[in-house]
C-alpha cells in the first residue's frame, strides 16, 4: 500500500514554499520517522518525516515551489517493501560468513565518504554544511554531541559547542583525510542559483530596515573579567542543578531586561503616529542556521531566571537544528540580542529588526590592555553595540542603555539585586 507524502501546513500565512532538500534518494528504503526532505518558506524551515516505513518514491525534485497540501512522493509500506528494496545483495548478502562470496565485501563501504571518523564509527553521515565547518575550524567531531534525529550532528550542535568553550575554539585536530578538498582546478569559475525564501525574506526587512528607520550605532566596551570568573566558579553546579550550561547570552538577557526598565522608548515601537510601549521584554536572540538568520523570541524574559533564558535557547536552538520552529516563535520581540562573537566578530553594527527599536551587538573576548587604577593590565574586553531608532530613542538614552549594560556585566551581583 502506498502512503503519499505531503507537503504539512506551517502556518495560516503561509500557502507555498520550496522543497529545499531531499536526504533520501529515489527508490531507498525508509524508516518510520526518519527525516526526508526540508521544505523552506520566506520564515522557517520545517523538517518532513516518513509517516510509515518502506520504500520512498520522488515526485518532485528539490528546488521546486510547492503548495501546501501538495503530494510530493510515496512510501510503498507493504511488508515486501524491505525485501524488493535490496536486490543487489541477493542470496549472497544472507551468507556473509561463506568464503566463496567476496562480492559481499564491499557492502558496507557506501556510508564511509562523509563525515570525519569517530572512534567507535558509529557516527551517523554529516551535512556537507557540517562537515566544512568541522574542517575549517579543525574540531574533534568525537566531542560534539548530536542532537537531531539519529543522534546526527547538525551545524546547530557545533556552533553551540563553538560558543559554549570557555576560550577559543577548543580540541583542534588535523583537517580529517576524508573531507573532500576541492582544488581551484575543481571549481567553477562562477555559479549561480536562485535566492532561498528565507534569504529573500532577510534582504527584503534589511532593506526596509535601512529605508524606513533612522538607525544609529553607539559603542562601548565591557570588562567580562567578573562575568566570567563568575561562569567558571558556578558553570559545573549550574549544569548538574539546572541541566543546561551557564551561557553569557543569559548575563546579557538579565542586563538588557534591567536596562530597558530604566529607557522604555529602547523597548517601544513606532506605529503611525503613536509610539506603543511595552511593560514587559520579549527578547529576540539571533541565531544563525545553514540557510539565514532566525530570531526566535524569548517571552517575559523579566520574569526569568539564568537557567530558564538559558533552557529557553537550547530549546530554540534545537529546534532550529531539527527544523521544528513555527512561526509564533518568531513573533512578539520587543528588543534583540545578536552574538557576532561566537563566529569571531570583533565588532560590527547591526540593523535593527523592525519595528523594534534597538538591536544589542555582542562581540568576540579579547585579551586587550587597558588602564585600571592608572596602571596598564590586561583585561578579557568586548566591545558592544547598540543600534537604535534614533526617531523613538534620543543619543542620551541610547548611550544611558548601553552603560548600564556595561555596568550590569562588569558587576553582575547588581543583576540579581536589580541596582
Amino acid at each position: 500500500m502506498a502512503v503519499e507524502i505531503i507537503i504539512p501546513s506551517v502556518g495560516e500565512s503561509v500557502q507555498e514554499a520550496v522543497l529545499a532538500e531531499w536526504f533520501k534518494k529515489d527508490g531507498d528504503l525508509v524508516q518510520k520517522d526518519e527525516p526526508l526532505f526540508v521544505i523552506e518558506t520566506d520564515k522557517v524551515t520545517l523538517e518532513v518525516v516518513a509517516e510509515v516505513a518502506g520504500v520512498l518514491k520522488i515526485a518532485v525534485s528539490e528546488g521546486e515551489t510547492v503548495a501546501i497540501g501538495m503530494v510530493v512522493g510515496s512510501i510503498e509500506s507493504s511488508e515486501t517493501a524491505p525485501a524488493s528494496a535490496a536486490p543487489p545483495s541477493d542470496t549472497k548478502a544472507a551468507q556473509p560468513s561463506e568464503p566463496d562470496a567476496p562480492e559481499a565485501a564491499p557492502a558496507p563501504s557506501p556510508a564511509t565518504p562523509g563525515p570525519p571518523p569517530t572512534t567507535d564509527g558509529a557516527q551517523p553521515p554529516l551535512p556537507p554544511s557540517v562537515r566544512r565547518l568541522i574542517a575549517e575550524k579543525h574540531l574533534d567531531v568525537t566531542k560534539i554531541k548530536g542532537t537531531g534525529p539519529g543522534g546526527r550532528i547538525n551545524k546547530g550542535d557545533v556552533l553551540l559547542y563553538l560558543e559554549q568553550a570557555p576560550a577559543g575554539i577548543p580540541d583542534k585536530l588535523e583537517p580529517p583525510p576524508d573531507v573532500c578538498q576541492e582544488t581551484a582546478a575543481d571549481r567553477p569559475v562562477e555559479s549561480r542559483k536562485p535566492m532561498s525564501p528565507i534569504r529573500k525574506r532577510i534582504a527584503a526587512r534589511l532593506l526596509e530596515s535601512k529605508q524606513k528607520t533612522a538607525m544609529l550605532t553607539t559603542f562601548n566596551e565591557i570588562d567580562m573579567g567578573q562575568a566570567m570568573a563568575i561562569r567558571t566558579r558556578y558553570k559545573e553546579a549550574f549544569q548538574q542543578k539546572h541541566g543546561v550550561s551557564l551561557g553569557f547570552m543569559s548575563f546579557f538577557i538579565k542586563a538588557c531586561v534591567e536596562a530597558l526598565k530604566e529607557i522604555p522608548e529602547i523597548n517601544a515601537f513606532i506605529d503611525g503616529d503613536d509610539i506603543v510601549y511595552h511593560n514587559y521584554q520579549h527578547i529576540g536572540v539571533a541565531i544563525g542556521t545553514e540557510r539565514g538568520l532566525v530570531v526566535p523570541v524569548v517571552r517575559h524574559a523579566e520574569k526569568m531566571s539564568f537557567a530558564q533564558i538559558e533552557g529557553a535557547i537550547v530549546d530554540y536552538v534545537k529546534k532550529i537544528k531539527e527544523n521544528r520552529l513555527e512561526l509564533a516563535d518568531l513573533e512578539g520581540g520587543t528588543f534583540t540580542v545578536s552574538n557576532g562573537g561566537v563566529y569571531g566578530s570583533l565588532l560590527s553594527t547591526p540593523i535593527l529588526n523592525m519595528p523594534q527599536s534597538g538591536i544589542l551587538g555582542m562581540h568576540k573576548i579579547e585579551k586587550r590592555p587597558v588602564v585600571v587604577d592608572d596602571e596598564i593590565v590586561v583585561r578579557p574586553m568586548m566591545y558592544v553595540a547598540l543600534s537604535y531608532d534614533h526617531r523613538i530613542v534620543d543619543g542620551k538614552g541610547a548611550v544611558t542603555f548601553l552603560k548600564r549594560v556595561k555596568e550590569f556585566i562588569e558587576n553582575p551581583e547588581r543583576i540579581i539585586l536589580e541596582v
